[in-house]
């Protein structure tokens, strides 16, 4: 059905947890690639011995150049990007297969709905680390949370087409290890025509919430906000508010509006100039006194 692709930095123990829930919990049969940074916690041996498909790479190359790495051994027409710090809940792969039988076209990026223990889409608190996980507790009410499709899909798990992929590049490593590279598709993809950006509530998924950054304390972040805004002259939230009409924090918390259908071009009201015009300030100081 779908080639999952799941980027890992020495995090042997939510990898494995993340395997067997899409293998416990999956309806279809799919195949799943590994990109491994590193894996000196045994992930190499892990994986080699147990038949995976993976890539690898020495040292910590990010989650870009990983994605676009293990992209190139998928098979199957379908791409989901997942995490290593995620459990698929029962159901996640239903939604996505029927979200795709009813496309009109190749054109779209989907995802899931996040849960986690104090802020994602929805709040339940199953553990926030591997050791604290309430499995039981996340299979018996997961699905008791009243929830919508939503528009903008800028949080894994996404699913894409695997030529849509091809056609943008996949995600650009300039923003390695990461962070901004996901509105950063979504803005390739807006660019090449993509107008249907859909959240699902029923394919969910648990997520521990960035173990690798909170793990690593030395791990080097890059300035996402600042590449995306000397790249497209826009900010993100900009962006996320006037073209996506989608997510945004708040209390640390995602909020999202309901998906209502493919987007049209953005309403170019009094509002919107205004912030375009701060967002032309704020590219300027950038370039000129943070350069």
């Amino acid at each position: 059905m779908f080639s999952i692709i799941i980027p890992t930095f020495n995090n042997i123990n939510y990898l494995k947890l993340c395997l067997k829930s899409i293998e416990k919990n999956s309806k279809y049969s799919h195949e799943i690639i590994i990109h491994i940074n590193e894996g000196s916690d045994g992930t190499f041996s892990f994986l080699k011995d147990q038949n995976f498909l993976y890539t690898y790479s020495k040292k910590n190359e990010g989650v870009c150049f990983a994605f676009n790495e293990a992209v190139k051994k998928a098979n199957k027409k379908y791409i989901v990007l997942a995490h290593d710090d995620m459990y698929f809940c029962p159901g996640w792969d239903v939604a996505f297969e029927k979200e795709v039988k009813n496309s009109k076209n190749n054109l779209y990026l989907i995802s899931g709905t996040m849960i986690e223990a104090n802020s994602g889409h929805l709040q339940l608190n199953c553990g926030v680390e591997f050791s604290n996980f309430n499995e039981k507790k996340l299979l018996t009410e997961f699905n008791n949370i009243d929830y919508y499709d939503f528009q903008g899909t800028t949080w894994c798990p996404q699913l894409i087409h695997k030529e849509t992929w091809e056609k943008v590049g996949g995600l650009s490593e300039e923003f390695n290890p990461g962070i901004g590279s996901d509105p950063d598709l979504n803005m390739k993809l807006w660019m090449f025509g993509v107008r249907v950006f859909k959240g699902l509530s029923d394919c969910r998924v648990y997520h521990f919430g960035s173990i690798t950054l909170r793990k690593k304390k030395n791990f080097k972040r890059n300035r996402g906000s600042d590449i995306f805004l000397k790249k497209w002259g826009i900010s993100i939230d900009f962006f996320l508010k006037y073209y996506l009409n989608g997510n945004y924090f708040k209390n640390n918390k995602i909020f999202t509006n309901e998906y209502l259908g493919p987007l049209n071009e953005p309403n170019k009201n009094l509002f919107f100039y205004i912030n375009l015009i701060i967002c032309k300030i704020n590219l300027f100081y950038l370039n000129f006194f943070k350069s």
